[in-house]
């Protein structure tokens, strides 16, 4: 059995981290699906406006497990200190690297690139293959009784971000009168503290680094909160 994707992602997240561990984290993040052509037909949306939401189905195309599969992961929930069978999390590494994301999706548009339907609150990086597109039907799909496991409440209050003057004086350079959002883009991405679980046993400031659509990111843990210290054009 083989399967084709139908599209690919375009989204702001152009390296693996920094990418928000759920849908819906990031409001501001924004992506299209582009339709390849022979999925480009308009007449297979239609009726879909009528939902909010959709599942996306895709493929975790930078985390095919070449060497084989691992039956326990360590979730960055549990701070990478514990261990869980892979089908009792969200992780990436699995037998057949499929994943699943219910987004808010804001309609279809149709330009130069083709047919693509425009979604927010994505957490696929860019290019991500994409195999299959399904309406959220809150009546089905949320399920209020539901058990949550080790991930019974939201993840911890989002971390305080601030912009250092260099990173203001990039941000008026680099996006001068806001269109882009990349303030507010950056500050719900690094409020999910995106720093893997362990990092909480060092305290020690480190500087790290995360790309997002043509921009490096610089930023660190300083006292409690994170802080931006530059803004660079990506080489």
């Amino acid at each position: 059995m083989v399967f084709e994707p139908i599209g690919y992602i375009r989204s702001p997240y152009t390296d693996k981290f920094g990418i928000p561990r759920q849908p819906g984290l990031v409001k501001a993040a924004e992506a299209r699906l582009e339709l390849r052509p022979e999925f480009a037909r308009e007449e297979a949306f239609k009726a879909l406006d009528g939902f909010s939401h959709v599942w996306i189905l895709f493929i975790f195309h930078q985390d095919c497990p070449e060497a084989g599969w691992n039956p326990t992961v360590r979730p960055p929930r549990l701070g990478g200190r514990e261990s869980v069978g892979v089908f009792a999390s969200r992780a990436p590494y699995r037998p057949n690297p499929i994943g699943l994301s219910a987004v808010e999706h804001l309609g279809l548009v149709r330009d130069a690139r083709g047919l693509a339907l425009r979604l927010r609150g994505v957490d696929m990086l860019d290019g991500t293959p994409v195999l299959d597109i399904k309406p959220y039907v809150p009546y089905a799909d949320a399920i209020p009784e539901a058990r949550g496991g080790f991930a019974v409440a939201p993840p911890s209050d989002p971390r305080e971000v601030r912009f250092s003057p260099m990173a203001d004086s990039d941000l008026e350079r680099l996006d001068p009168d806001g269109t882009r959002a990349l303030r507010t883009l950056i500050t719900q991405v690094l409020e999910q503290d995106p720093r893997p679980g362990y990092m909480d046993r060092y305290p020690k400031r480190r500087e790290f680094g995360l790309r997002l659509m043509e921009f490096d990111i610089r930023w660190c843990l300083e006292a409690g909160h994170i802080e931006v210290t530059r803004i660079y054009p990506a080489p």
